[in-house]
């Protein structure tokens, strides 16, 4: 219990920070909230007054002077109604404006093992569905919490004062209430939890079949999709329907008790009536009072509901801003005489997280400025793995990586992201313009300087044979564009960084041979050339590396030059005749 208690305070210490600049906010909504019960509470007892002395009199001055009362509580009580509800919206809606820029801070901070453990459908989840839900409950909480036991016991102590015979009814069953509704609450936040996470499963399997839809189709593999999508959102549809059946007792439970109270309250107010213990108004203003807490249970009921599935989201959204990153935080930064562009490897290994074997085990080699290096080898033998190693995107498990003669490990972040380009596997451009896209290489680049880098990337045809030139619209993901056209341009890209190294990871798949060689071309006759990893596996794309790396199964069978390695490595030997055998003139 202990455990539970302190992770319950963690987590609301972690998203109270977010409403810290609307604490006016959050005094007002409850406190205008609070004047309009007060209000509330006037009115039975105005209706009271006007059946004792109005009606039963036959006052009629005083019933208007009392029907004009309650006019008037009525636009006050709305007027009070619609601040707070003013305030607990601004307040609210600012809280998830805030979570969600920390949130989106929180995974840019995250290394890609931190990616790998978490799933972008998961992610994805916390940023929209677990922070709205967390909203909406901010937003009630703010005008409910308060409002409804203020309304409950107030009506309780209204009671006492008209008759304590029948205040005990109210007491009985506002205690009997509590039970029913915190044996709900208690039993449906851990229901909400597993909700939450079957909704996970249910975006996940969604997003892979929207991001495979080509592939599915391919391979005619809709009616198994769609039949693992059915299975996993019956499963979800199975846990929403059994925390509904819980969560909706509560409407039914809490009705049957109140009225069950009312028929009580009215027998024996009939009773004292006729004794003359009690007027008919008092009685009438006790069922309204009666009539009030039924209602603000209902409202307690159903915010309850709110409640628990803003805790379970809260909950899961705290354990994301309260995750440790393992992304680089060093503050190391070369010496002013270092080699700009160098790279040493010595005995690294490393393990995915989610992996079970090293997918590189005791790599060791040296990359000096301005060299080509070929990386080389199957598919899963570790060619990737190397070169993510080398900006930090992953933390060998052993071993020394070097940067300019700086650990990698202890190397400012920053600093060493700025004296590397990647181009990744998978092209990745953004919405927005093809100047857009190059700019995030370099927001300081003019015109000519695009120009050259799409020059070298032999991307320059892209823009040319558009009328807008480099304003040309790329929609998201580059979708408007062909598989070569946006490998070329994330090339041009990472070339306008001007990097001290370049990592080009299979970025030239969708090229002919007769680009790919032209590319690398203009590359190495770059003045200054960046030191260059190219991962391919084709081996005319080593044919003029200084140095080509040979992987097999997560090992570094053999180092050297083209000539060499076809004489001293089978592995790269057999790549190449496999290759120039079937491609001949064209590789």
């Amino acid at each position: 219990m202990r455990i539970l208690r302190e992770k319950k305070e963690k987590t609301m210490k972690t998203l109270a920070v977010y409403l810290k600049n609307y604490i006016k906010e959050c005094i007002l909504a409850p406190l205008f909230k609070q004047f309009e019960a007060i209000l509330e509470l006037i009115v039975p007892l105005v209706m009271a007054a006007i059946i004792d002395r109005g009606i039963g009199m036959g006052d009629k001055p005083y019933i208007l002077k009392m029907g004009l009362l309650l006019a008037a509580i009525a636009v006050a009580g709305f007027i009070a109604a619609s601040i707070a509800q003013y305030f607990a919206a601004k307040a609210a809606i600012g809280f998830s404006t805030e979570l969600r820029s920390a949130v989106l801070r929180k995974i840019h901070s995250l290394s890609f093992s931190d990616f790998d453990a978490a799933g972008t459908s998961t992610l994805m989840t916390r940023m929209t569905s677990d922070i709205n839900q967390a909203e909406l409950g901010v937003n009630k909480i703010l005008r409910l919490l308060l409002r409804s036991p203020f309304v409950v016991f107030g009506a309780m102590v209204v009671a006492f004062t008209i008759d304590t015979e029948c205040a005990l009814i109210f007491l009985g069953v506002i205690a009997l209430l509590c039970i029913i509704v915190l044996g709900i609450m208690v039993s449906t936040i851990p229901m909400h939890t597993k909700v939450r996470q079957g909704l996970d499963k249910v975006t996940e399997k969604t997003r892979e079949n929207l991001a495979g839809v080509r592939v599915l189709r391919a391979f005619t593999a809709e009616d198994e999709e769609e039949a693992e999508f059915e299975r996993r959102n019956k499963k979800l549809t199975a846990l929403e329907l059994k925390v509904g059946r819980v969560s909706e007792l509560l409407n039914p439970l809490t009705l049957i008790a109140v009225n069950a109270a009312i028929m009580i309250l009215i027998w024996t107010g009939a009773i004292k009536v006729n004794i003359g213990s009690l007027t008919q108004g008092q009685v009438v203003a006790l069922y309204n009072l009666m009539s009030q807490i039924l209602v603000e249970l209902v409202k307690m009921a159903r915010l309850i509901i709110i409640v628990a599935k803003a805790a379970a989201s809260g909950k899961r959204v705290a354990k994301l801003l309260n995750t440790e990153s393992t992304k680089l935080s060093g503050t190391a930064l070369p010496k002013a005489n270092a080699p700009k562009g160098s790279v040493e490897f010595s005995n690294v290994t490393f393990t995915y997280k989610l992996g079970g074997a090293p997918a590189v085990e005791n790599i060791s080699f040296t990359a000096a400025p301005g060299e080509t290096i070929g990386i080389i080898g199957g598919t899963g033998s570790g060619k990737s793995s190397i070169v993510n190693l080398i900006p930090g995107f992953y933390t060998a498990d052993s071993g020394s990586i070097k940067v300019d003669d700086v650990e990698v490990n202890s190397f400012e972040p920053h600093a060493l992201m700025k004296r590397i380009g990647i181009v990744p596997q998978k092209a990745e451009l953004f919405k927005g313009s093809i100047r857009s896209n190059l700019l995030m290489g370099n927001p300081d680049a003019d015109e000519s300087m695009m120009r050259e880098a799409l020059k070298k990337a032999q991307a320059l045809d892209i823009v040319d044979s558009r009328p807008e030139g480099l304003d040309a619209e790329v929609e998201q993901g580059g979708r408007n564009l062909s598989g070569g056209q946006k490998q070329r341009l994330t090339i041009a890209r990472a070339l306008l960084k001007n990097p001290e190294i370049l990592i080009l990871d299979d970025s030239a798949s969708a090229l002919d041979y007769a680009t790919d060689a032209k590319l690398r071309m203009a590359i190495m006759n770059t003045e200054n050339p960046p030191t260059t990893f190219i991962v391919s596996q084709r081996a005319a794309s080593m044919l003029y590396a200084d140095k080509i790396l040979v992987m097999n199964d997560g090992h570094l069978i053999a180092t050297g030059r083209h000539e060499e390695l076809l004489n001293s490595c089978s592995v790269y030997r057999e790549i190449f005749d496999s290759q120039f055998s079937s491609e001949g003139g064209a590789a």
